[in-house]
């Protein structure tokens, strides 16, 4: 169960305040339970935890078991944003982040590719397919998005020259829309295995879709475990009360907003949680970034970036708040031994868990930053594991689209980003974009 302390804020509001914005957050609540506000035809993703057929599960199974037997050590997923991110953060929190230099596991490799139009990143990836044996995920509605195609299109020659064209399309699947675009079409012609991405689910809400589930389950994970988790929160996250924990992030997030809190910074301490904070930037930047609303998403890993962000948040411009992610239990044990010589002067922590430390570098950071004028949120898990990791799925979800509601924006939407990809394709000089093109050249000429 994720749990949601509010303590860390509570010098900074008025209890009556919150309480009226409790109330806020229950009417949004409200809409979205309802399915009656803005992009309501995107709200598939609130039952997948509940709804996720085991046939779905067992057919990624059995893509892995292929594979498997074809010998593959290295599977490339490709795609951008929503359909990258939360399969790259379940991935990098649930693996040793060694295991693969040490040669310990039964599970392929899962790298990402088609998140950027780096040539140096791209050329690098294929030396690394040379000497691997390779199949890959390529997830896209369209199958036209610039960055994911261009590297499908390489990574696509390269399986067809390497292995054969038959060959590599028992090595290609797509995750992709069921009836139309270009990947549908190319999937049908060369006999692709396909999985469908719901109409009805936005990208960076597509997590717990065949988007996030197929790369998981090959990487060697517990998908089953992680719809559970993400099962008791959206129970837990559909309960109309102020005790609710999406409702309390919601709540308090926009009453700090309301107070000047511009940008709210995603706070670990727990390395492996590095790409949630990536996951939950696009969630929270793309779902209220709108309008001319929404709170700034950042994120930082301590405590490692105390030693180099931490100046500026407890001495800089008041304009922030912290949710801080917090795990209760390590997963592993080690304790710090004594040196007779204790040049260090640290044998006062001889016999101590290098968690135990961990955790009141958390609390002292706490402390510090309260008092430093920034409020923190406190979003709480018992361990890292496939089950919470599920909760946090879900619950930073359902907060969302009840924060986008009270902010007053479409949750799901993202009209600006556009924007560049006009501008890319004008430079670029693909057809259809001529006048842009020229337009373009007149103002850079001046």
């Amino acid at each position: 169960m994720v749990k949601v302390n509010l303590g860390g804020c509570s010098s900074f509001i008025k209890d009556a305040e919150y309480d009226t914005s409790v109330e806020k957050a229950l009417q949004s609540l409200d809409v979205l339970e309802a399915e009656t506000g803005a992009g309501n035809d995107f709200l598939g993703w609130k039952h997948l935890p509940s709804e996720t057929p085991e046939s779905l599960i067992q057919e990624c199974e059995a893509i892995r078991d292929s594979w498997k037997g074809k010998g593959v050590d290295l599977v490339v997923v490709i795609g951008i944003g929503g359909s990258y991110l939360g399969a790259k953060c379940a991935i990098e929190a649930l693996s040793h982040p060694f295991a693969h230099f040490m040669g310990k596991t039964e599970a392929p490799q899962v790298v990402f590719a088609g998140h950027n139009l780096s040539e140096e990143y791209i050329s690098e990836l294929m030396d690394f397919m040379k000497v691997r044996n390779v199949a890959t995920v390529i997830i896209s509605k369209s199958g036209t998005t610039t960055e994911p195609a261009i590297a499908f299109r390489l990574i696509k020659q390269y399986l067809e020259e390497t292995y054969g064209a038959k060959e590599a399309a028992e090595r290609i699947v797509a995750v992709t829309d069921a009836h139309r675009g270009a990947l549908k079409s190319l999937s049908t012609q060369e006999g692709y295995k396909t999985f469908v991405i719901p109409d009805n689910v936005g990208g960076r809400f597509s997590v717990l879709t065949p988007v996030g589930i197929l790369p998981i389950v090959l990487a060697g994970f517990d998908i089953r475990a992680m719809l559970e988790g993400a099962k008791e929160m959206e129970q837990a996250c559909a309960v109309r009360s102020a005790e609710n924990p999406a409702v309390k992030y919601a709540a308090m997030r926009n009453l700090l907003y309301q107070g000047g809190k511009k940008i709210e910074i995603l706070v670990n301490f727990a390395p492996k949680l590095q790409y949630l904070g990536e996951w939950w930037k696009q969630l929270y930047g793309e779902s209220e970034g709108k309008d001319g609303k929404g709170i700034f998403p950042a994120s930082v890993n301590f405590t490692t970036d105390l030693h180099s962000m931490g100046q500026y948040i407890q001495d800089g411009e008041r304009h922030l708040m912290e949710t801080v992610v917090t795990v209760e239990n390590s997963n592993r044990s080690m304790t710090i031994a004594n040196d007779p010589q204790n040049l260090d002067g640290l044998n006062f922590l001889t016999g101590k868990h290098v968690e135990e430390c961990n955790a009141m570098a958390e609390l002292g950071t706490k402390l510090a930053h309260i008092d430093g004028g920034v409020p923190q949120l406190q979003v709480v898990i018992e361990r890292i594991n496939e089950f919470n990791l599920g909760g946090l799925f879900y619950f930073f979800e359902k907060a969302c689209g009840i924060s986008a509601y009270m902010l007053g924006v479409n949750p799901f939407n993202q009209p600006g980003v556009e924007a560049y990809k006009k501008n890319m394709f004008a430079l670029l000089g693909k057809p259809g974009y001529e006048e842009q093109a020229r337009a373009i050249q007149d103002r850079l000429s001046k």
